[in-house]
């Protein structure tokens, strides 16, 4: 779950040709665009509003930099997060202000996806791994409650204390699934975070779509195709 959602995946890649089928006994899905959708730009629009500034400010000047990465380890508060937000976008907001504009990125669940999960879970175990935080999380996981069921267990970074796409991230939640990475057909919108999943010796698919998704688990055979 991030703001990389949406990068094109690579064209020179093989997909087919870097996994076995045959050695998939779990399923691990990202969260945010795979199962529900996600745009920073809501959270931009509303801090620009309560700020009086222009949106494209805040934009262009929020990254995913080191405090960002360390709230969604674990390893600060948020309130520590939105003192650093107020010094990097230059706007002096109230953390309810911040956390109201934070807590506003959220679409709709992906079309389709809930059925594709409900399907696969009579199947193969899934697992859902996020890069999130707890103000975040405490969002998704109500707003999200029906399309979070067919998960057996649902990791999240600031709870591991490791985030994607670290690989020792992936091995960690491979170790508490209780299968071996490469047991593991793992997707993701992000080809960085697909990249360190690899890297960890997890079977990995770059989503675009949802038809991505469907087209992986039917070479499994699950009856997914829409």
């Amino acid at each position: 779950m991030g703001m990389d959602a949406g990068v094109c995946k690579p064209d020179l890649v093989d997909e087919a040709s870097i996994y076995d089928l045959r050695t998939v006994r779990a399923l691990l899905f990202d969260l945010g665009g795979v199962v529900f959708g996600l745009d920073f730009r809501r959270a931009f629009r509303l801090w620009a509003s309560r700020a009086g500034c222009d949106p494209r400010m805040i934009e262009e000047r929020f990254s995913l930099d080191d405090t960002y990465e360390q709230h969604e380890r674990g390893e600060i508060p948020a309130s520590s997060y939105f003192a650093s937000l107020r010094e990097s976008l230059g706007i002096d907001l109230s953390e309810g202000d911040f956390i109201e504009g934070w807590n506003d990125v959220y679409l709709g669940p992906v079309p389709g996806m809930a059925e594709v999960l409900s399907i696969a879970q009579h199947h193969l175990p899934l697992f859902a791994f996020t890069n999130s935080n707890p103000t975040h999380k405490s969002v998704w996981e109500a707003r999200y409650a029906n399309e979070l069921k067919p998960f057996h267990s649902i990791f999240v970074s600031s709870d591991l204390g490791f985030r994607k796409p670290d690989p020792e991230a992936f091995r960690l939640v491979a170790s508490r699934t209780g299968f071996e990475p490469w047991e593991i057909l793992f997707f993701d919108d992000s080809p960085g975070n697909v990249d360190g999943a690899r890297i960890a010796g997890m079977q990995s698919v770059v989503v675009d779509s949802i038809t991505d998704v469907r087209r992986e688990l039917s070479r499994l055979g699950l009856e997914v195709e829409h």
